[in-house]
């Protein structure tokens, strides 16, 4: 009979790769469809770039206090609650025709947000300690598995039905999502219910060894990660790519990471608890970088694919690693509030590099981006290396999860 665990991967699994397929189903065009719905013809990329960021800001905002519903009352209810609020948000976009209320429908997205980091959260808590590692390192291939369908599917989509049918399509995908979840079985018997408040939170956090220097990183990864999101469609059209077939073009491009996380995202789950999470954390932001300068070269489609791909290739072991450092700093009845923690870290450098990317595409050029990408993520890297927090300070999960590598779920 399957362990618990492992069926709660499963599902979860799939609730995952159909909420981050949804969402890659229209958000990487929205520089088309602010120009060609919405009427935006002056300052598209900073349009895009806030369009995306503002849901990041909601959602940063709005994380620690889903994950203290979630520590009180379970991860499986925040994950029914955002699937069914992000399925509204994405059905509501349907109706937008000017600018200002897609703003507010984005607002409202932000609100419902936090299907992943419960999904993280209840991984964390509902796994055996030597199998964590190995978990998060596969549930990370969910987004991007979706990611790898979602931009295409809306790429072929948007010919078909229009960009507005590929909203209805994100809604109905979501809602599925949300009723997968509801077979998964969560333990909270080992988990304390504590009345917390935020600021309570951000000081354990910040006496936990550990918790704030990831926390810095991911803020630094996040924002270099989705600084070229909103001008990656318009870069395609620079480098050669058909105006009229921007959207197909774009959405292979995105698919092209999400091809090199499925393919290494477990297997940098099992190095990282072989070699350490510091390590391998280190190796792919150093891969990352070198490929983030490297994307700055590209004259053609076929060449910057291929090297979103090689970049993904490495980068695939970057939030597996991250995520399984907050699991074994954080304290057990801490950790669901660790990860929304991290989350907020995450959106908040969303929030940053969508704007970010917006105006310097629009002030210095597309391809500085990448150099600027570059830097940061070697910044990182740099940062990981010379940091005095070494895995032997925080107990037990680093030797546990060695003991995965075997004993994983086969693909």
């Amino acid at each position: 009979m399957m362990p618990q665990w492992k069926r709660n991967l499963y599902i979860l699994w799939f609730g995952l790769f159909f909420n981050h397929m949804a969402y890659s189903l229209s958000v990487p065009f929205f520089p088309i469809f602010l120009q060609n719905d919405l009427g935006i013809q002056s300052g598209l990329e900073a349009w895009s770039g806030i369009s995306i960021s503002i849901s990041f800001l909601i959602s940063g905002l709005c994380a620690p206090f889903w994950g203290s519903l979630a520590d009180r009352y379970g991860s499986k209810l925040m994950l029914v609650r955002s699937g069914v609020g992000l399925g509204i948000a994405h059905l509501a976009n349907f109706f937008v025709y000017d600018p200002y209320t897609f703003i507010a429908v984005r607002v409202f997205q932000g609100l419902m947000a936090g299907f992943h980091p419960a999904s993280i959260t209840l991984i964390g808590t509902n796994t055996p300690e030597k199998h964590v590692g190995y978990a998060l390192g596969v549930i990370s291939t969910a987004s991007a598995a979706g990611g790898i369908l979602g931009p295409l599917a809306g790429g072929v989509l948007s010919h078909w039905i229009g960009l507005r049918g590929c909203f209805i399509a994100s809604a109905v995908i979501t809602l599925i999502a949300a009723l997968m979840v509801l077979g998964v079985k969560e333990s909270r018997q080992a988990r304390t219910i504590v009345p917390t408040k935020i600021m309570g939170d951000l000081k354990r956090a910040a006496s936990t060894s550990g918790l704030m220097r990831i926390y810095g990183l991911i803020l630094l990864v996040s924002t270099s990660v989705l600084i070229i999101e909103p001008v990656l469609t318009l870069y395609v059209v620079q480098i050669g790519g058909d105006v009229g077939s921007a959207t197909l073009s774009a959405g292979i491009v995105f698919s092209a990471i999400g091809v090199a996380t499925v393919i290494m995202g477990p297997r940098w789950g099992k190095i990282g608890g072989r070699i350490g999470y510091e390590k391998t954390l280190f190796i792919g932001l150093i891969g990352g970088g070198i490929g983030s300068l490297l994307q700055m070269t590209a004259t053609n489609l076929i060449y910057f694919g291929s090297l979103r791909f090689v970049y993904g290739l490495f980068f695939a072991a970057v939030y597996p690693a991250l995520n399984a450092l907050i699991i074994k700093y954080a304290d057990h009845d801490f950790r669901g509030r660790a990860v929304s923690l991290s989350q907020t870290a995450s959106q908040f450098g969303i929030v940053l590099g969508p704007l970010i990317g917006g105006f310097l595409g629009g002030w210095i050029g597309i391809p500085f981006i990448f150099l600027f990408t570059g830097i940061v993520l070697l910044g990182a890297a740099w940062a990981v290396r010379v940091s005095d927090v070494k895995p032997a300070d925080a107990p037990g999960l680093s030797m546990a999860t060695s003991e995965a590598g075997g004993n994983g779920i086969k693909k």
